[in-house]
């Protein structure tokens, strides 16, 4: 005899929790920008669904809304799965040039299943541009380091080709040029990246290098075997 139905019933009460957290967060997000003002955003994402992770928002600092994509962030901390770990006051630059200044806090259940997370974006340029301005009057100004661009939308698309483009950036060699190995590579990163958690991810990918989806699907599985 099987444990099906026993199985079945943890993992209903595994999605009622996970969902009665979301919903009990959903509110508080109007809090947090209700207290830091128009230049925050705070973000609930729920992992179950990547390619419309934005379950709450409020503030708008990214540009998303509800249904909205998660970023190249989101999706290194879906590929960790329960290893993913909070990520705080990072800074990231969006692709029309805001600086923010971000935290994200994974969501787990009380199995200790990760399967969300709450993000806080501030907009930080203005902050920046200040800084740089008082540096520079004073004869102190250092370049910082760039931080990097970040894609948020609500089209998880666009993320998807960000994350390949980033890649080919690195090693700009067009796909004819590699070699097995180094496609293999190319594969095995993209997946560390969370990449092919989103559903129809595998066709983008193949159309994005050229290549058909049988091939996609073989060079995926290949990476996870070798």
């Amino acid at each position: 005899m099987t444990d099906g139905p026993a199985a079945a019933s943890g993992a209903d009460a595994a999605r009622a929790e996970q969902d009665a957290i979301i919903a009990a967060l959903s509110p508080v997000v109007d809090g947090i920008v209700a207290t830091f003002g128009a230049f925050c955003e705070v973000v609930v994402h729920d992992f179950r669904r990547p390619e419309r992770s934005v379950v709450a928002l409020a503030g708008s600092v990214t540009g998303r809304g509800v249904g909205g994509s998660m970023s190249e962030i989101g999706m290194k901390l879906l590929a960790a799965g329960d290893e993913a770990r909070d990520e705080l006051n990072y800074l990231t630059r969006t692709r029309d040039g805001k600086l923010v200044k971000s935290s994200t806090m994974v969501l787990r259940d009380s199995d200790g299943t990760a399967f969300g997370a709450l993000c806080v974006n501030l907009d930080v340029t203005a902050v920046h541009q200040v800084h740089a301005l008082v540096g520079g009057l004073a004869g102190v100004a250092a370049a910082p380091e760039a931080p990097p661009t970040t894609t948020f939308g609500d089209d998880i698309t666009a993320v998807l080709d960000s994350i390949v483009d980033a890649r080919r950036l690195r090693r700009p060699e067009p796909w004819p040029q590699l070699t097995r190995e180094e496609r293999l590579e190319l594969f095995r990163d993209l997946d560390r990246q969370g990449v092919f958690a989103v559903r129809g991810a595998v066709q983008q990918i193949a159309a994005r290098l050229g290549i058909s989806r049988a091939s996609a699907y073989n060079y995926l599985a290949a990476a996870r075997t070798g």
